[in-house]
């Protein structure tokens, strides 16, 4: 049965329904379970964000307080996944990730290659991402493209409250690391949730607007954007399809390459910055694999390749919005001749 939940409230139900099933899955962060017993505190504080609130007062000592050294909590969770247990490690901004770099991309992301297949690192770390939250330059950052360059660890990135649900199922029962992004500007949207545990597969995308004239692929906070688009182009006869990526490793690359077969063009809109980014990635393997079917240059729409600003009309500037979408859509239809290029909204 289907209920509308906010996607902060379906990580929490991921997280209860999974520690619930599965003994072996704990939660780790910093600050999930702070204040609880102390004056005035019945429940704990939940991170950052209260993402975790009110899953210690259910689970215990199952989720546990880190010290703030992002290097020590993240190596012990990857240490504690090699030896049984499934850990969820709360990152808190994915900013911080420089900090425990190491031990994800030079261990958890090498052990099975490493061990001829023998060794399982099921571990999951959860992280803030994007902007738009007025957090500044150091918690801002739209990362997803440097882990995604990492084999052997796969990168979630759910754009609403029913993926995020499923996808983190999905994420803690794999057997691989799994760096887990959530949009902070996502986190009050709501949707229909079913109150069941159910899985969505990696590399499975979602397309969420049928059109034969554009395709437009994005994820995470963009996708919304996208749709804004397509709903203009739609006025203007233009039909948009929109494509949802969910797991940006593995991505689900047959689904995009069947789109711009059909339409002929493609628009890829990402947050992170443009250069060595998903948008570039997918840019880059459709000219590889669907040359022949492009009816015009492919074009980019992301974050110019600057600091996240503080300031909020900059900071609002600096997110790819919709108008800058459909603008990018128009330019794919010119006539042929016209210079196709690439933009930063």
């Amino acid at each position: 049965m289907a209920r509308k939940i906010s996607m902060k409230q379906a990580i929490n139900e991921a997280l209860d329904l999974e520690m619930t099933r599965d003994p072996s899955v704990i939660v780790m962060g910093e600050d999930i379970v702070g204040g609880t017993g102390s004056p005035g505190e019945d429940d704990a504080w939940g991170g950052v964000l209260g993402v975790t609130k009110g899953l210690h007062a259910k689970h215990g000592n199952r989720l546990m307080d880190t010290p703030l050294s992002e290097s020590a909590y993240i190596g012990a969770a990857i240490g504690a996944a090699t030896c049984g247990l499934r850990p969820v490690a709360e990152l808190m901004f994915i900013d911080f990730m420089g900090v425990c770099f190491d031990q994800i991309f030079n261990q958890a992301a090498k052990f099975r290659y490493m061990f001829g297949g023998k060794a399982e690192t099921p571990v999951v770390i959860r992280a803030m991402v994007g902007a738009g939250f007025r957090a500044a330059a150091q918690h801002s950052q739209m990362l997803t493209p440097i882990f995604t360059h990492i084999p052997g660890v796969k990168v979630v990135c759910p754009s609403n409250a029913y993926d995020a649900k499923g996808l983190l199922i999905q994420s803690i029962r794999d057997n691989d690391p799994v760096i887990f992004c959530e949009h902070k500007n996502l986190y009050g949207l709501e949707c229909d949730v079913p109150a069941e545990s159910y899985a969505i597969p990696f590399g499975e995308a979602n397309v969420l607007r049928d059109g034969g004239d554009v395709t437009i692929v994005s994820y995470g906070l963009t996708v919304h954007r996208a749709m804004e688009a397509a709903e203009a182009l739609a006025k203007d006869k233009v039909e948009a399809e929109v494509i949802d990526l969910r797991t940006l490793s593995p991505i689900d690359w047959d689904t995009v390459i069947d789109s711009v077969e059909r339409t002929g063009r493609l628009v890829v809109v990402d947050e992170a910055h443009p250069r060595c980014s998903i948008a570039s990635d997918v840019a880059a393997f459709v000219g590889q694999n669907a040359f022949g079917a492009l009816k015009a240059g492919v074009q980019m729409v992301t974050a110019p390749h600057v600091p996240v600003p503080f300031s909020p009309v900059l900071e609002d500037l600096y997110i790819p919005n919709a108008a800058a979408i459909a603008d990018a859509a128009r330019r794919t239809l010119a006539p042929t001749g016209t210079s196709p290029r690439s933009i930063a909204a």
